[in-house]
C-alpha cells in the first residue's frame, strides 16, 4: 500500500495515470505530453508499475503501458472502509 501512495503523490504520474486513463499508449507517447526528459518519465513509468498502478506488453519494437484498474478498485474499498 506504501508504494501505491508514494505513486499517486506525484504531480506528474497523476496526470500519467489520467492519459493512460484514456488509452494505452508507449513510453514515447507518454513523454510527448510532458516537457521532462524520457529518462524522467520512465522512472515515473518504473514508480507506477511497482505500485501496480500500470501494466506493461511488449508489442513489436514498443512497450505499451494500461491502466491497471483492480488495484484502484482496491485502493477505494479500502478508503470506504475506514468511513465505517
Amino acid at each position: 500500500m506504501n508504494a501505491l501512495f508514494k505513486a499517486l503523490n506525484d504531480e506528474t504520474r497523476r496526470q500519467i495515470i489520467e492519459l493512460l486513463k484514456k488509452k494505452d499508449m508507449n513510453a514515447g507517447e507518454i513523454a510527448e505530453q510532458f516537457n521532462i526528459s524520457k529518462p524522467s518519465i520512465s522512472h515515473h513509468l518504473e514508480i507506477l508499475k511497482r505500485a501496480d498502478l500500470i501494466t506493461s506488453e511488449k508489442k513489436g519494437q514498443f512497450v505499451e503501458y494500461s491502466l491497471n484498474t483492480s488495484i484502484l478498485e482496491d485502493l477505494l474499498n479500502w478508503i470506504l472502509t475506514l468511513k465505517k
